[in-house]
């Protein structure tokens, strides 16, 4: 659907923004690990567990999105700026990582331990006092809360005009706060929520929207605009494109998330059943299943004793009750939505459009 004025995207224009907020992140990191290392030694494992959070790994996917919302308001392409407040999104996009992986008690992330399991193993290696456990979640609460305050400090000091960045400041801090409410609505959701009531399909249709699909793709299409000075058209056109844009990539999340092949993911399979996720695939699933299975798959879902033998019979009761088939379709029907409000949008720059028809085919186009 892309226009005849747009040239096909050339995977170099990707890859260059790519490495540009990897420079940009790894010459954040050298400063901040500068600044640390003045504080104290013991620092050190900090300083090389952020760095290779940060720079080891990750699709840099809201960057990009900032970077070609920038140059389809018109925003200059070799603007240094327009890289470092790219970058900043993904220091947030690491805090919220960090994060989840506590609160889902996840074990690795990109393949790696995650950051509280390091800095268990940190403790049990050194042979320190006191709980392993609850040292490793002490640390990456505040090394996921030292990358959320340091998002905002890159992005304040990204170089770009301050008139630019003040513009663009409520919707990247309207972005942060909608993904926090967003995760408390994912972990009420398995507490407190009744899997098998009819406002399931809207809680977690809720929870998709504010914890990835406006966090994803919208804000950070929307903040790189507004640095450009983009015009309200453009915005709302954007908003148009990346919102069912950010679900239809959410939804390929959650498949993944129960079917993909940890080879590709960097998770166990099916952790999202092991971790207890009420995604929208879930409560597709609770309603295509027979009433006992429907039940089983409730109770079990996150079940702290939950044997790899068990994950693959969940697996294969979502499989059976429609649920992936009933995604799918919902994924196709909203790129068909997405890619159709890009057709129609008021882009400065035909080759931004091209790109983002290739960073939409790729954000969603990913097998298990």
């Amino acid at each position: 659907m892309t226009s005849s004025s747009s040239r096909p995207a050339n995977p170099i224009d990707v890859e260059a923004v790519r490495e540009r907020v990897n420079a940009a992140l790894a010459e954040f990191m050298d400063g901040q690990s500068a600044l640390l290392g003045k504080v104290s030694p013991q620092l050190a494992p900090v300083c090389e567990a952020l760095r290779d959070f940060l720079l080891d790994g990750g699709k840099r996917l809201r960057p990009a999105f900032c970077y070609w919302g920038w140059r389809g308001a018109g925003g200059a392409a070799d603007s240094s700026g327009i890289a470092h407040a790219a970058a900043a999104l993904e220091l947030l996009q690491a805090s919220a990582l960090v994060h989840d992986d506590l609160m889902d008690r996840s074990d690795t992330r990109r393949g790696l331990p995650s950051v509280h399991r390091r800095f268990e193993a940190l403790h049990r290696a050194n042979g320190w006092r006191g709980d392993r456990e609850q040292y490793g979640a002490s640390a990456a609460v505040l090394l996921g809360d030292l990358l959320l305050i340091w998002c905002d400090e890159l992005f304040l000091r990204s170089g770009l005009e301050p008139a630019a960045v003040l513009a663009a400041k409520p919707a990247f801090d309207l972005m942060r706060t909608e993904v926090m409410v967003g995760q408390y609505l994912d972990v009420l959701e398995p507490v407190a929520g009744d899997s098998t009531d009819e406002s399931a399909l809207e809680r977690a249709q809720t929870v998709l929207h504010y914890k990835s699909a406006k966090y994803t793709i919208e804000r950070p299409l929307q903040v790189g605009a507004l640095l450009a000075g983009a015009s309200p058209a453009l915005v709302e056109a954007y908003s148009a494109f990346g919102l069912p844009l950010g679900e239809a990539f959410q939804l390929r999340d959650d498949l993944l998330g129960v079917f993909g092949d940890p080879a590709v993911t960097g998770k166990p399979a099916g952790d999202d059943l092991r971790e207890g996720k009420r995604t929208l695939l879930v409560a597709h699933a609770m309603r295509g299943l027979p009433a006992a299975e429907a039940r089983h798959l409730d109770e079990r879902l996150g079940a702290p004793d939950l044997a790899p033998e068990e994950v693959a019979v969940l697996r294969a009761l979502v499989e059976r009750s429609g649920a992936p088939e009933r995604v799918e379709q919902r994924i196709e029907e909203l790129m068909r939505q997405s890619l159709a409000a890009l057709e129609s949008a008021p882009l400065a720059d035909g080759q931004a459009r091209a790109v983002l028809l290739a960073l939409a085919e790729a954000a969603t186009v990913r097998r298990y």
